[in-house]
Order: C-alpha cells, then structure tokens, then sequence
C-alpha cells in the first residue's frame, strides 16, 4: 500500500505558519496538509509559498494549493514542484484538465467539494491523473446550500466512496468536524465515516487527531471477530452462528490490516 493510501489521519496547517510544522508532525498524524489556500489570507500567499518546506518531518508531507483558475495557481505549482512532497491536494476538483497539469508535477489527492465535483466523480477518479479522493464537505454544502450534517451529505459520501472503489483508488479521505472543542464528536464523525467506507479523515487540530484514530481502529470484538473468520478455512463455513465466504474473508483481512496499520502510530 502507497503511503497516500495508507493515511487515515492528515493534519492541516496553515501554510504561513512555519513555526506549526514541527508540533502538527508530532501530533500524531500520519501526514500534514501544508495549506495556501483557505488557511491563508490573499496577502500572506506569497509568504506562504516561500515557507513551504519538506524536510521537517519523514511523514507524507502534502500541500493544498489553490484551485485552478485563481491568480495563485501557477505560482503554487511551481512552488510545490521544487519539493520532495508526497502529494498535491487540489481543491474544486470537477475536471481534469487542471487534474493532468497537477498530475504532472506531483501524485494528486482530488478534493471533491462542489456539486459539479460529486457529479464528476466518477470520471475525476477514474481519469488516471488521482491517487485519491477527499472529500470538501463544508465547500460542498455551502455550494448546496444545504446544511453540514449527515443526512443531507450523505449522497455526496456515498458517491465519492462508490467512484473510489470503480476506479481502484484507495477509499476515500472524509471531510472535516469543524466542531475542535469536542473530541467525542470528531471520533463520532471518524466512525461514522468508517461505516460509510471511508479510509480517513481530514483534520483541523491537533486534539482531533487522536480521536480520528480511535474512530478508525476496529474494536477488539471486531478484532476477534475477523481472526475467527480468518481461521474458519476456506470456502463456505459457520463462524458465531453466521454463514462466512471469501467476501466476509475480504472484509477480515481489511480490518486486521487497518489495525495494524493504526497500531504502528502508537509506537
């Protein structure tokens, strides 16, 4: 598995903010999303561009330029192109044209956050140009219209899981809890993205890193759960009073994978 797939919990951090880097690395995240675009005012872009830097940490380091069609994309690119990063997050991502440009210069992680982008998903992840897709959910509902809450994104979650899975790309990244105070919520909303089938989750603060991880670690019931399975043999058999085949095995092996993929965090 790429380390682009494997990331479960990628910290942003303004991208103007230098002096973040090192405390967003050792937060506990598997990756840190350096951020020029929401995170950073029009008259800080510049700056932003001039402290980018990949050598503070051996985690994936990431950066979310710009959207295409703005007066900083070309100069985000360039920037980003003098680095050793592990990937380009490119937001409003609804077409491929930009997709290929960024493609050209860095592995790209496709932000989805307009309609237009839900609607396109399929063709986005399946383009060639995508490691893997994340999800803009607070862009999303703004261009909706609709509030940021489960039952009115849960289409948008459920395509962007669907277009990953057709075009073999990793499961996707879930978008953000804007709510840092809480930590119950943000493990809330990382289960609930787990269940959807999502992969990870995009974060906001160091204190939700911790919570994202516990959302997404399997529980030792399930845990037992899978190595039963996986020690029933092969071809149909009972496992807890349930009929068990080569689907529920590939469901097994997956959550013992995404155990052991966690569990290495805490070391």
């Amino acid at each position: 598995m790429s380390r682009i797939a494997s990331i479960v919990a990628p910290l942003f951090v303004p991208a103007d903010r230098p002096e973040r880097f090192v405390k967003a690395a050792g937060s506990g995240a598997d990756a840190v999303i350096l951020d020029l675009e929401d995170a950073v005012s029009p008259d800080r872009k510049e700056a932003a561009r001039s402290a980018l830097d990949a050598g503070f940490t051996d985690l994936p380091v990431i950066v979310r330029v710009n959207a295409a069609g703005t007066p900083w994309f070309e100069d985000d690119l360039a920037a980003v192109a003098r680095l050793p990063i592990a990937a380009v997050m490119l937001p409003k991502a609804d077409h491929a044209a930009p997709l290929a440009r960024v493609a050209a210069v860095a592995p790209v992680i496709a932000l989805v956050e307009t309609v237009r982008g839900i609607a396109d998903a399929r063709a986005v992840a399946s383009g060639g140009h995508v490691e893997r897709l994340a999800f803009g959910s607070v862009d999303y509902a703004a261009d909706l219209g609709c509030d940021h809450v489960r039952v009115a994104l849960a289409a948008a979650r459920a395509e962007l899981v669907v277009a990953s899975r057709l075009a073999n790309l990793p499961q996707p990244l879930d978008g953000v809890t804007t709510d840092v105070a809480d930590a119950a919520i943000t493990q809330d909303d990382a289960r609930h993205a787990r269940a959807l089938g999502f992969g990870g989750k995009l974060l906001i603060h160091p204190r939700q890193v911790p919570a994202t991880r516990a959302g997404f670690m399997p529980g030792r019931d399930e845990i037992r759960w899978a190595e039963r399975v996986l020690g029933s043999g092969d071809g149909a058999a009972a496992v807890d009073g349930a009929m068990v085949d080569e689907p529920v095995r590939i469901r097994a092996r997956a959550l013992l994978d995404r155990a052991e993929r966690l569990s290495r965090l805490e070391q």
